[in-house]
């Protein structure tokens, strides 16, 4: 019995680690039974029965890219201190995967954001799930580096995520459309700069304190 459970476990995890490749080069839509019973030399009945349905099969392959971008992402910079350390361990992590992604057509969650943006459907809620929660841990770290009084306490914490968001997009697209070897190098550039950019402003030295006696 537990020898079957094992067995029946790796085959599903065989099946969706060929289910992500497949969909990084051809979308979730293009995801299919038959192309991936080829690949794996299965019947399309043995692809299929574990999840019971195509729908549940995209699922499970969309929740293991997201799984891996969290470990690749997010888990380095739990590791560290929360707030400003672990945002420039984000920004590393987040390009050396960029640089080195282990899909054919880069990062997954960007190319099912373009694919699904439009698509209402239990895909895209679950993608918008994954992606609204990395936006607020990204947020969450920035305010915390504010309150650490590492960055401008006036700073509108979203707009720095969406900047540090548009920059790794802007270099996917870089590196999988115009083959760019620098761009992931180039993000991480900017990413730190933007940082720098918005960190808060020491105390004004010498400033001139109210005389106690006239107040």
């Amino acid at each position: 019995m537990r020898k079957s459970a094992e067995e029946a476990r790796r085959t599903r995890e065989r099946i969706v680690g060929a289910a992500v490749t497949q969909a990084s080069s051809l979308g979730l839509s293009g995801l299919t039974i038959g192309a991936l019973a080829e690949t794996l030399d299965m019947s399309k009945a043995g692809v299929v029965g574990p999840f019971g349905s195509r729908a549940e099969l995209q699922l499970a392959a969309l929740n293991r890219a997201v799984e891996m971008f969290t470990a690749a992402a997010v888990a380095p910079g739990r590791a560290t201190g929360p707030g400003l350390p672990c945002l420039h361990a984000v920004i590393d992590a987040w390009c050396a995967y960029l640089a080195d992604s282990p899909f054919p057509n880069g990062c997954f969650v960007t190319a099912a954001s373009c694919e699904l943006d439009g698509q209402p459907g239990e895909l895209r809620a679950r993608l918008y799930d994954a992606v609204t929660r990395w936006r607020s841990f990204l947020a969450e770290q920035i305010t915390t580096a504010q309150t650490d009084g590492d960055l401008d306490p006036d700073l509108d914490p979203e707009d720095l995520v969406s900047l540090l968001t548009g920059l790794a997009m802007a270099a996917n697209q870089e590196i999988q459309l115009l083959g760019d070897e620098r761009a992931a190098s180039r993000a991480r550039r900017l990413m730190r700069t933007a940082l720098a950019g918005h960190r808060a402003r020491p105390a004004t030295q010498g400033a001139i304190k109210p005389d106690r006696a006239t107040a």
